[in-house]
Order: C-alpha cells, then sequence, then structure tokens
C-alpha cells in the first residue's frame, strides 16, 4: 500500500466521517483511527503492507448497517468471507443466473459472487473445496470486510 492510497483512505474517512477504519490484505493489515475533532487517534497504527495490484479495499460512499451476525458454523463446515466491503453481487448481472445456489460443488478456483468496491466488479473465489450449505448475503446489498457470505461443507 502506497502512500497515495493511505491519503485516498484518510479523505474517504474525513468524508464519511468515519473514526475507525480497518484493512486487511494477505500479509499484512492497516488500522487508522480519527479523533472526533479530526486528529489521529493517540493509538493509531499503520502497519505496512506489501505493494500488490490488488484492487483497494475501502469503505461504500454512504454509510453501512452493521450486518447482522452469521449464526455459528458446524464444525465440519468454512464460511466463506468478505475480503472487503462493498456490494455483494450473486450473478455475474442482473439478468443472468446466480454463480451458484444451494448443494453446489466448489472447488478453490469457483467463482460465488462479485463483490463492488468503488465502481470495481471483484471476482470472489472459493478458495475450498466442498458444497455450499448456505447463502448468509442478500444480493445486492452492502457487505463488510469480513462478513459471512456463504458456508461450506468441505469435502476431501
Amino acid at each position: 500500500m502506497d502512500l497515495e492510497e493511505i491519503k485516498q483512505i484518510i479523505a474517504l474517512m474525513k468524508r464519511n466521517e468515519l473514526t475507525e477504519f480497518e484493512l486487511e490484505r494477505e500479509g499484512g493489515k492497516i488500522r487508522i483511527k480519527r479523533g472526533p475533532n479530526g486528529s489521529a487517534g493517540s493509538d493509531t497504527a499503520v502497519i505496512p503492507l506489501p505493494v500488490q495490484a490488488a484492487p483497494m479495499m475501502v469503505a461504500p460512499a454512504a454509510p453501512v448497517a452493521a450486518p447482522a451476525a452469521a449464526p455459528a458454523a458446524p464444525a465440519d463446515t468454512i464460511d466463506i468471507k468478505s475480503p472487503m466491503v462493498g456490494t455483494f453481487y450473486r450473478a455475474p448481472s442482473p439478468e443472468a443466473a446466480p454463480f451458484l445456489e444451494v448443494g453446489a460443488a466448489v472447488n478453490e478456483e469457483t467463482v460465488v459472487c462479485i463483490i463492488e468496491a468503488m465502481k470495481v466488479m471483484n471476482e470472489i473465489k472459493a478458495e475450498v473445496k466442498g458444497v455450499i450449505t448456505e447463502v448468509l448475503a442478500e444480493n445486492a446489498k452492502a457487505v463488510e470486510f469480513g462478513q459471512p457470505l456463504f458456508r461450506v461443507r468441505k469435502t476431501a
């Protein structure tokens, strides 16, 4: 992550009156806190992230309500979680069929949904081998970073 991306995040925080922002990517994490008057909080920590060509993950322009907590996953299942904040889409276009339904077999490379962030459509892959047992997010609705999107029963 470079200085320009951090400046964009801070500007976004100011525009939307956010006091805290956290971003986690493979290999690093950044957390920014602002005080009520816009100053940096005393516990602000920035941990450098490796520079990647991955799209920047930031909050949407409009404030988003906190996601409802998904019920706990059984031991033989794993949740596919949102890697970013954005809008969740189950299909590649409004008139197309969903990428998958409950009961569909997936593997590490199976595209399960799209998350739109800052007008960029990001294909999300299952990254696990198994069978979809639940769809936990609502189509065309905002999702948060780390929010469970699908529940998968793992297979060998």
